[in-house]
């Protein structure tokens, strides 16, 4: 057994990381019109540089620019593709945390035009990160799931003119996913992530039912419609890309949205959504047990989310290697590998630890990967 050639790694990440104060005061300037466009660009061009040189040093395969020239891990992916428009009025998200709850507020979402990807979304950011990794990085592109287009807003967000049926809907997204799928492997991108909170959330009834009253019908089955819609707009797949999905439970600020194992998804997720890896949070006891594993084919890699990204403190790599033996229970140790639960800053504002509790975290993954595996 060894490490692992081809993504995911053995030792891996999720995607985003904490922003530089740097990178921070040059948003802010920008915002307020004192630096320009490609003043701003110049800040994020550096703090790339920058966390591109830390993924190396701690001894990572995979590299991503961090998410650093978005404010979310998802919605300037979703306004950015044709036909879709930021809508009056916010979005409104409870997270919750051990002090009590905080709400999450993007610009709702209006679907008024005919889907689709004019120009690959994200392309530019993907071409600059390929210019500044070594021969040794796998560069990692992440973009959210088509269910998430759904999910943050469902029927109601969908024109009616435009999309009297919601087959026609999903369609046209898959067909537009397709083509960004198609597109940035033109670019050269062979690891590609699919980001899906809605097939963790689902796990949680009260999550059902909130999916409900925004008016699916057939709520109890939803992850399998986005199982299938996932399938579709991967379908056409360039030979040699490894697409992986990661699904947590909500991260922003330190804080969560929904509980509960991935039981009600397990079976359908794991034998029937056509991803080479999935990255899937562990770090804590509301994400459940690692039963559902038990449903993992031969052949597909689970990438063990044990390390927090929601608290600095750094965890044991005895403690470690004792969760990822728990979860041989369940499936072959060769179709494991180890990651942090999700990115360390979602959003633009990012997580209650500190970039020097980051690294460690992520050197600490890497070390126990390579004494687990070889």
């Amino acid at each position: 057994m060894s490490l692992r050639t081809s993504p995911p790694f053995r030792a891996d990440h999720v995607g985003s990381l904490l922003r530089p104060p740097e990178l921070h005061e040059a948003r802010e300037a920008h915002a307020a019109g004192k630096l320009d466009d490609e003043g701003l660009k110049a800040a994020e061009d550096a703090a790339i540089d920058e966390a591109v040189r830390m993924q190396e040093e701690v001894g990572l395969q995979s590299v991503t620019d961090g998410e650093f020239r978005r404010a979310t891990w998802h919605m300037d992916f979703i306004y950015s593709i044709d036909g879709i428009s930021k809508a009056p009025g916010n979005l409104a998200v409870k997270f919750h945390n051990a002090e009590g709850d905080i709400e999450w507020t993007p610009a709702a979402i209006h679907i008024d035009g005919k889907l689709g990807v004019s120009e690959p979304i994200f392309g530019e950011a993907f071409e600059y990160l390929q210019s500044v990794a070594s021969d040794g990085q796998t560069p990692k592109l992440t973009i959210p799931s088509p269910s998430m287009v759904h999910y943050r807003g469902g029927r109601a967000a969908i024109d009616e003119d435009v999309y009297p049926e919601m087959d026609e809907f999903w369609a046209d997204l898959t067909s537009a996913y397709a083509e960004q799928v198609r597109r940035v492997n033109e670019l050269g991108c062979t690891y590609l992530q699919f980001d899906d909170t809605s097939l963790a959330y689902l796990n949680d009834p009260k999550q059902r039912e909130m999916i409900a009253q925004q008016g699916s019908s057939d709520v109890d089955h939803l992850h399998e419609a986005y199982i299938a819609h996932i399938n579709e707009a991967l379908a056409d797949k360039p030979e040699g890309m490894a697409v992986t999905t990661h699904m947590c439970r909500g991260n922003f600020r330190s804080s969560w949205v929904a509980e509960g194992g991935y039981d009600f998804v397990a079976e359908a997720l794991f034998n029937n959504l056509d991803v080479d890896g999935f990255f899937m949070e562990w770090d804590d006891a509301r994400s459940g047990g690692f039963e559902p594993l038990r449903f993992v084919p031969k052949g597909k890699i689970v990438v063990l989310g044990l390390v927090t990204t929601k608290r600095g403190e750094l965890e044991s790599k005895d403690e470690l290697k004792r969760r990822i033996e728990e979860a041989t229970q369940y499936v072959d140790l060769d179709q494991l590998c180890l990651s942090p639960q999700c990115g360390f800053s979602s959003t633009v504002e990012g997580n209650a630890l500190s970039r020097e509790q980051q690294a460690d975290k992520l050197r600490l993954i890497v070390e126990t990967a390579q004494e687990v595996w070889g």
